[in-house]
């Protein structure tokens, strides 16, 4: 079925009715596509196959198609794929369903009432701090997730991408927003009782309001998006939310971000990004010690982010370089912090829409926020959407 609609989405797009991705159908009932794909190739120090040599890898990290729609003037839907072999890789015994398989990723339906109250039904994004609303296209670094991600990143046990089947209530009043909602989360394991997960963001914009879809987020306007100055606060809970079926353990997650984007007139800005988890999982030493344990993270961990847009002047985009680092802090007994810097520049051709990225990275903090391999990278990639 979703091959059929990409044949179908690539005779609409080749047809002289296709004008700037949307086709009107009268009556207010549009239909709008668009396409994302990210690429990038990697090097990691003795990371070759023998071990003795820096690995040398080319990858498709992710190829998105999107669908929106209206049919309704308060009544609208969303419709996105992505290339699951693309995200975890091509190994066909991989559980997350690899091997270049297109699945869905957003399905919504969307009543869409005013600005101060909406209502969406589906599979979404779960209200959650800024990087995981931000998904991979919206990100400042390219590298932005090194820090523990919530139940909804855990690879399809309790969501996949950051997505789960549930009910968000959204909407903005003057410079507040909030997003709440219940979901499914983790289903079956510990959560023998069908524990719902709620989870919640609120945000102040202090300056200039964000310009982004519903409770969506960006790390960087690129100066186009006046002056910004965001904080806010998430938080997700799931009772028997993390464990196994005969150890499991509450789960709940507080975060706080902060954006702060200066544009300074001539083209340029300077952006500071960061945020701090607070994750609590109740998890006992015989759950962890089980290969069947939804694991979380239990503790702390952090990232601060800070860079500079020179104006334009340099060919058609513009140069942004970036500093980044990372904390994890595990309250686990027995297991180390783990950190990671990342040292990079984009270069911007048009906004998230088409930009190229050069970074370098050293350290040992990964998502899952235990400590992995400490290594050296480097990595150049390229980003689209239209």
């Amino acid at each position: 079925m979703i091959r059929f609609l990409y044949g179908v989405l690539l005779v609409v797009m080749g047809s002289s009715a296709w004008a700037g991705g949307t086709i009107e159908f009268g009556d207010g009932k549009s239909i709008t596509v668009g396409a994302g794909l990210r690429a990038a190739y990697t090097s990691v120090e003795d990371a070759s196959p023998s071990g003795d040599d820096d690995s040398s890898d080319f990858s498709l990290q992710s190829m998105r198609l999107y669908v929106n729609g209206q049919i309704h003037e308060k009544v609208k839907f969303t419709f996105n794929t992505e290339c699951q072999g693309c995200v975890f890789g091509q190994d066909s015994d991989d559980p997350t369903g690899a091997g270049g398989d297109i699945d869905v990723l957003d399905a919504i339906v969307q009543f869409e009432l005013s600005d101060s109250f909406n209502i969406w039904l589906g599979r979404m994004l779960t209200p959650a701090d800024r990087i995981e609303l931000n998904g991979p296209y919206y990100g400042l670094s390219w590298n932005q997730y090194t820090v523990p991600l919530l139940p909804s990143d855990q690879l399809g046990d309790a969501g996949l991408l950051g997505r789960d089947d549930g009910i968000t209530v959204w909407g903005n009043l003057d410079k507040f927003q909030y997003a709440v909602g219940l979901f499914d989360g983790l289903n079956g394991g510990p959560n023998q009782d069908d524990n719902i997960l709620f989870a919640g963001r609120v945000a102040y914009n202090f300056l200039d309001m964000e310009q982004n879809p519903a409770y969506y987020t960006s790390s960087t306007y690129f100066g186009g998006g006046g002056d910004i100055f965001t904080v806010g606060l998430s938080y997700q809970s799931q009772s028997d939310g993390t464990g196994t079926a005969t150890e499991a353990g509450d789960f709940e997650a507080t975060i706080l971000d902060v954006l702060f984007e200066k544009s300074l007139g001539n083209g340029g800005a300077v952006t500071l990004e960061g945020e701090y988890k607070m994750f609590e999982a109740e998890l006992s030493a015989a759950a962890r010690a089980d290969p069947s344990c939804f694991c979380l993270f239990d503790g702390d961990s952090y990232f601060v982010t800070a860079a500079y847009l020179f104006p334009l002047g340099s060919g058609p985009g513009q140069f942004q370089p970036y500093v980044r680092f990372t904390s994890n802090e595990p309250d686990f007994i027995g297991m180390d912090d783990s950190d990671l810097t990342e040292v990079g520049v984009n270069y911007v051709i048009n906004g998230h829409n088409l930009r190229f990225n050069l970074n370098v990275t050293s350290g040992d903090a990964n998502l899952t926020g235990t400590p992995g391999a400490d290594v050296d990278g480097i990595s150049l990639g390229v980003q689209i959407q239209i």
